[in-house]
């Protein structure tokens, strides 16, 4: 049951950021034709101006999926067994249960720890342009993965962006 429900979900996220990307794609390119382009060419610099619409949704789908309301009951439950057990360790006389409670915050820190590593993505850890750092991510190449303008902005600032 739970594994239909998540192909459900993941099927309802899919659709819905491939309707609201089609919505902004309309309207773009409906500025372009109002601004004197023939419906060929405002159709043809949208795609251009939007980038690969794939790697778009894609990463549109992960953000999506962060916030999933299960997301959210999970980060609440854990934060509920990690005061448990800290309830248990400042109210417990008994040292074995004290320890109960020891486990208790351990595994609901850690498992709050993997879920935000999990969410982490390697852009994160890319610098910002005009932002000196020591720790830059290199693509195959020597070329530095933070010279690439374009992959570090998000769609809707690609454009509202003028360049």
């Amino acid at each position: 049951m739970t594994h239909l429900f998540k192909r459900f979900a993941r099927t309802a996220i899919n659709f819905e950021v491939e309707e609201e990307l089609r919505f902004h794609i309309e309207l773009l390119r409906r500025e372009y034709i109002r601004q004197g382009l023939s419906p060929e060419a405002a159709q043809g610099a949208t795609l251009k101006r939007f980038g690969d619409l794939e790697h778009i949704k894609n990463q549109c789908v992960e953000i999506s999926r962060r916030s999933h309301p299960c997301m959210r009951a999970l980060k609440s439950f854990l934060l509920l067994v990690f005061l448990t057990g800290f309830l248990v360790r400042v109210f417990s006389a008994d040292a074995d249960v004290r320890q109960i409670g020891n486990m208790l915050m351990a595994v609901a820190a850690l498992s709050r720890l993997l879920l935000y590593a999990r969410g982490l993505s390697p852009s994160s850890f890319l610098s910002r342009t005009g932002t000196p750092s020591r720790l830059i991510l290199h693509a195959g190449s020597q070329t530095p993965v933070a010279a690439d303008h374009e992959r570090t902005r998000t769609p809707v600032e690609r454009v509202i962006s003028d360049e």
